[in-house]
């Protein structure tokens, strides 16, 4: 059986400066992996070639099996993502977005509406669907952005730091909901974040730095491999160059 995701050798370089170097890595099906990497680290051109916003030369993306090169329309429909920067119309209503995006997806409207509805009410979001997405918090406006990339139920979920700018409980609460889309959806999601507190220890934990994969596993065992007490130690061995 695939993984929602494999990333085989995938290197990528802005002209000679290196920022992907051979990076290898897996996600399964029902997995909350956490992409954990300091400014620079390269999420952002990872982020980049899964959506196939970038190509590279170098290594092979597979979403469920497809590679994103070979078969692009067929893996991309897998695949939902809430980037970092905000993409939502400030001047549209939360159904007037989720509707456009519903229709660029080839959704009838019948079958948007009912996504639609259910993805607002799973978000606590219902009630505001007719208001512009501009009067909403920066909390709210993630969860109409998550409600958007599930809409059509995509086995693979991209979060590109999506919690950047939000208040304490926004964020938690973005983190619980998220993780209970695995545990319950069986949906996989791939995080990537500078931000320990919302890595859960039940998390797969990939620690990126200078475009290399450091460490990779379950959090026990990358802090283990570390000889760290916890996630934070961890994360400054592997990122400033200690001896371990």
């Amino acid at each position: 059986m695939s993984q929602s995701l494999d990333v085989k050798t995938l290197s990528y370089a802005y002209g000679s400066k290196v920022a992907l170097k051979d990076v290898n890595f897996s996600i399964a099906k029902g997995e909350c992996a956490i992409l954990l990497g300091p400014n620079g680290a390269g999420k952002s051109t990872l982020f980049s070639l899964i959506t196939h916003l970038y190509d590279s030369r170098d290594g092979q993306i597979l979403i469920n099996g497809l590679d994103i090169k070979k078969q692009s329309c067929a893996a991309l429909a897998n695949l939902g993502v809430v980037f970092q920067q905000t993409t939502l119309d400030m001047d549209l209503s939360v159904l007037q977005n989720l509707h456009y995006h519903a229709s660029l997806h080839g959704m009838t409207r019948k079958h948007a509406t009912v996504r639609i509805g259910e993805e607002l009410e799973r978000q606590g979001m219902l009630e505001r669907q007719n208001e512009k997405v501009r009067q909403l918090n920066g909390g709210h406006r993630r969860r109409v952005e998550i409600a958007r990339a599930l809409l059509h139920k995509p086995s693979l979920l991209l979060l590109d730091e999506p919690t950047v700018g939000l208040d304490v409980p926004s964020r938690q609460g973005i983190v619980e909901h998220v993780h209970a889309l695995c545990k319950d959806d069986g949906l996989s999601v791939l995080w990537a974040t500078h931000l320990i507190d919302e890595i859960y220890p039940t998390d797969k934990l990939l620690v990126l730095h200078q475009g290399e994969v450091k460490a990779q596993g379950s959090v026990e065992s990358v802090c283990e491999g570390t000889t760290a007490d916890d996630i934070s130690q961890t994360f400054q061995r592997l990122t400033q160059g200690k001896q371990l």
